[in-house]
């Protein structure tokens, strides 16, 4: 289930200080062109795309609409390169209170295809405080901010795995099957106002962060809003770790969410009541919630910072049913190719708790397949079939090995 709902908590880094980081005209493309493509990795609901750092590392990282600044989580890596660091500051943790440390690195060199950005000035977190591929499953390093493509007019086609960085002196707006809708900016963050209803009650509405770091559908936080009310039928939710603690809540499924003329059904959304902030975090923190790549995946999306507008293209998948996880599984993956898996948390009287699977079990084999054959998310993805669907599961506990059945249910 971490799958489907875990979002890469490193948008839970706050900057305590309220300017943004210096840097130099410093982007250059490698062709002299308008517009470059970017392939891309779609893993586990997050883009993934390579860059070579300082021209010696090749690293991955999460493209993030979501986060202001590029952050490196492994602190090793820059000091090995014996990068300068200009000075420590301090973040928040993700309870907003608990206080945290990261470095300034400047002459960061990032290259990726078609573009070059040989002086950057990036945040380097003191210790890995998220341990996103534990959580994730999927080998990343950092993610890339708004202070490295918020220039350019930003085109991503889920389908064909490209992201497109076009001059916004030469772009036009698309027609066609495109909709338009207003961005409102905020810290080079792009948000939106939507209408939703949550449960019964009228439409309301609400505004979000669009969140390509985030890898759920949708994040509401229950204490932003004063008609913001849980559906009737939650379950306890980990939305993973964040810097300093466990990010928890709960998830179910909103009735209707409107953006622009396309309406969904059913999105399944995690609720989160945010702690109270202090003076200084409050205006990063005025919005409503999150929307995250399991639903823009079902568009072609254009970002265009400079005007304030996002397209948004439906394709097929756009309306499909939203497929919730059914066995109550957190899973983690560790080792040196994350290929042990390990139980995180387990959902009270789900079909896994019920069969006696225990948190720090080791998942084994899922019907005969041993686990280590698999990512952590195909493994996961073992547990989102049919209702009724029988499940074997190899389980290890103690240096014990054990098989249990579990019939897979709708818990959401």
């Amino acid at each position: 289930m971490l799958l489907r709902s875990l979002f890469f908590v490193m948008l839970c880094l706050l900057w305590a200080g309220n300017g943004t980081l210096a840097q130099r005209p410093d982007l250059i493309f490698r062709k002299n062109v308008e517009r470059i493509d970017i392939p891309f990795e779609y893993e586990n609901h997050f883009i993934v795309i390579k860059v070579l750092l300082n021209d010696i590392f090749p690293l991955r990282f999460i493209f993030d609409t979501g986060a202001e600044h590029t952050i490196l989580t492994q602190r090793e890596i820059t000091d090995l390169l014996q990068v300068n660091y200009a000075r420590r500051i301090p973040i928040m943790g993700a309870d907003m209170r608990q206080e945290l440390y990261a470095y300034l690195a400047i002459g960061v060199k990032l290259s990726m295809e078609g573009l070059v950005a040989p002086n950057r000035t990036i945040l380097v977190l003191e210790e890995d405080y998220v341990n996103f591929q534990e959580f994730a499953g999927i080998n990343v390093h950092g993610i890339l901010g708004a202070d490295l493509f918020r220039r350019f007019v930003i085109r991503i086609n889920y389908q064909q795995r490209v992201i497109s960085l076009i001059n916004p002196t030469t772009f036009k707006p698309p027609g066609g099957r495109f909709i338009k809708i207003p961005l409102i900016m905020e810290r080079n963050k792009p948000f939106v106002e939507l209408l939703a209803v949550i449960s019964d009650e009228a439409p309301a509405p609400y505004k979000f962060l669009v969140d390509t770091g985030a890898g759920l559908a949708l994040l509401v936080y229950t204490n932003s809003h004063p008609n913001l009310r849980l559906p009737p039928t939650v379950i306890r939710s980990r939305l993973g770790m964040g810097l300093g603690g466990d990010i928890e809540g709960v998830m179910g499924r909103i009735h209707r969410l409107q953006w622009g003329s396309i309406e969904l059904y059913g999105v399944i959304t995690n609720f989160q009541e945010l702690p109270s902030p202090t003076d200084s975090l409050q205006q990063l923190l005025n919005r409503n919630g999150i929307i995250g790549n399991q639903i823009l995946s079902r568009f072609h999306v254009i970002f265009d910072y400079t005007n304030q507008w996002l397209y948004l293209m439906p394709t097929s998948k756009t309306t499909s049913q939203f497929k919730s996880e059914k066995s109550g599984l957190y899973l983690t993956a560790s080792g040196r190719r994350l290929d042990t898996f390990t139980v995180y948390d387990i959902v009270p009287g789900s079909p896994a708790e019920q069969a006696g699977i225990q948190i720090n079990d080791q998942v084994r084999s899922v019907n005969g397949w041993p686990a280590a054959f698999h990512s952590l998310e195909e493994l996961t993805n073992k547990f989102y079939g049919k209702p009724g669907k029988k499940m074997r599961v190899v389980i290890e506990r103690n240096g014990q090995r054990m098989t249990v059945w579990f019939a897979l249910r709708e818990l959401i």
